[in-house]
Formats: structure tokens, sequence, C-alpha cells
């Protein structure tokens, strides 16, 4: 580690039984993790004067997984991306920074989230900065709060570049865990003519809708919805499904996500490392849907998928 730079260190505390979980989800970010499992340490008998007090004492049941994220960049993605995915995983984890301010660190990240050009057309801008428009531009405002989703990360930007090239007015549109609802907001942007906006977290689905209910939308709705188990199938299914979650979720999602797609449904799926693709393709094609193209940026990867 560069000790010349200042970091962050981005630590989550959880039961020791969720720790492979844990350590899966804390991969998708950087693959540099430090691990605290004191669990097989019981050793006080043989060598325990080897060994630091405080580590003979800790408690056993838990256990935590850090990684260090640059001082320089904005750390509002992670911990909200975090916070995401635990909640879909049912992940009992408790986040700390340390190395910022506690009374700082909601806001700091500002100062680093300025707009951002995706695709030919999709301008992403933060509510508090003032930006002058150019012909033809589409501008999306957003203040992701608590929630993932600022446009920044590699999986929120390959799903725009293909709403781009995929959005066509009359679609219904569905996004299985929202973050933000910037990927909806920005499909009713390119003409969708109904967007539904699902996320597992409450407060993803309170910070969503307050950014729908900013950019003067009014055919995007956000529910709290499990997966697919609460999405709203009474207008019929969809013409497209965005779904930027994980790998695990959407292999879980995999023998389900047909029956809530049109014939000629396209299906999203992004927020996959690029280890973990083929796993993804693999459950995609057991459960008759059929990958039509991959998209890869720094890690990560984007699938488009229709049904076979």
């Amino acid at each position: 580690m560069d000790t010349c730079k200042e970091w962050t260190q981005l630590k989550v505390t959880a039961p020791l039984e969720q720790l492979d979980a844990l350590v899966a989800v804390m991969s998708m970010l950087n693959n540099n993790l430090m691990i605290e499992d004191y669990s097989d340490i019981d050793l006080k008998t043989c060598y325990g004067d080897l060994i630091d007090e405080s580590i003979l004492n800790a408690d056993k049941t838990i256990a935590a997984v850090s990684l260090f994220l640059s001082a320089d960049r904005p750390y509002s993605d992670a911990v909200a991306f975090l916070n995401e995915r635990m909640s879909a995983e049912q992940i009992d984890g408790k986040i700390e920074l340390i190395g910022v301010n506690e009374e700082d660190w909601a806001n700091s990240w500002k100062a680093y989230y300025k707009p951002l050009h995706i695709g030919r057309r999709m301008v992403i801008v933060p509510a508090w900065e003032h930006y002058e428009e150019k012909p033809g531009e589409i501008i999306v405002r957003m203040d992701p709060g608590m929630a993932f989703g600022t446009g920044g990360h590699e999986t929120t930007r390959l799903v725009i570049e293909l709403l781009e090239e995929t959005v066509t007015p009359e679609m219904r549109v569905a996004d299985v865990g929202c973050g933000s609802g910037i990927l909806a907001i920005c499909a009713a942007k390119l003409g969708a003519k109904e967007c539904k906006a699902y996320d597992i977290d409450p407060v993803a689905v309170r910070v969503a809708r307050e950014n729908v209910a900013d950019s003067g939308l009014t055919n995007v709705t956000c529910d709290v919805s499990d997966l697919l188990k609460g999405v709203d199938l009474s207008g019929g299914p969809y013409d497209l499904i965005c779904a930027n979650i994980v790998a695990d979720i959407i292999i879980r999602m995999a023998p389900d996500v047909g029956r809530y797609m049109k014939d000629d449904a396209v299906l999203l799926a992004s927020g996959i490392i690029t280890e973990r693709a083929e796993e993804v393709i693999s459950a995609l094609e057991q459960s008759k849907l059929q990958v039509v193209r991959r998209l890869d940026d720094n890690g990560w990867c984007a699938l488009v998928v229709k049904k076979a």
C-alpha cells in the first residue's frame, strides 16, 4: 500500500457464520481484503504469551472484513453498495469508516461527485451542482443519499449505456434492486412509458422516491420488494427488466425472471464481477434465457439477456 497516500479503512463487522457471504460481497469492491476471524484462537495454555491479550479475549462469534479506500476518492457509493447488498443477502453487518470524522463523512464525498457523461446523451448531475445543459443531452439529477447509485460505478454506467440503446417508447420497465432509483429514472427520461423500481431496503426506496419526485417524473413508482416477490404483474410482464445487483442474486433470480418478461423482452443483468460471469451465464441458460451481448469494464460485466 502506498504510504504516501491517505487511506480510509472501511470495516464491516458481522456474525461469524456470515463471514463467507460478507467476503463475497466486499470482494466486489476490492479483492485486497483484511479479514479478522479469531474463532480458531483458543491456545492461551499453549502459547498465550505470544498472542496479544486483546486477540485472545476477542469475541469469537463475530468477524470483521476491511478494505482500504484512497482518501481522494468518494466512498459514499462503496458504503451504499455494501448497505444494499448486505440487506439483499440478509447480512447483519455494521459498517465503520476509520480515518474519517463521523460528522463529516456523510457530506464530504460530495466534493468528488461531479456531472458524469454516459453514453451519447446521458448526463448524471448531482442535485446540488449547477450544470449548463447542451443541446441533445438528457439530464438526470441525482442525490443518492445513503442509496447506491451515483452513476460513477462501472456496473451502473454499463446499464445506463445499455438503456440508451434499448429503451423505446411504450416500454414497461422494472428495476429490481433500484438503489437510488437512477436506472428507472434514466429509462423514463429515455422515453419508457412506465417504470417500476424495487428494492429490499426501505431507505433506498425512500431515497429513490425523493429522486423521482425531484425529477418531476410521474411515470416512475418505487416500492419495497424482496427481489421479484413483490414485483407488480397486474399490468402483465415487462418489456425490460434491470437487475444491477450481484452474481449470486442474479443466479437466484434466474429460474423465475422469465415469467416477468414478455416473449421479446430484455433483461439487463449487471453487478457481476468478471470472474463470476460464466457462472451467471450458465445459470441463465439453464433457465431458458440467452445472453446475446456482454459488456466488460474494469473487472465488471453486464449482460443483455433474452428468452431463448
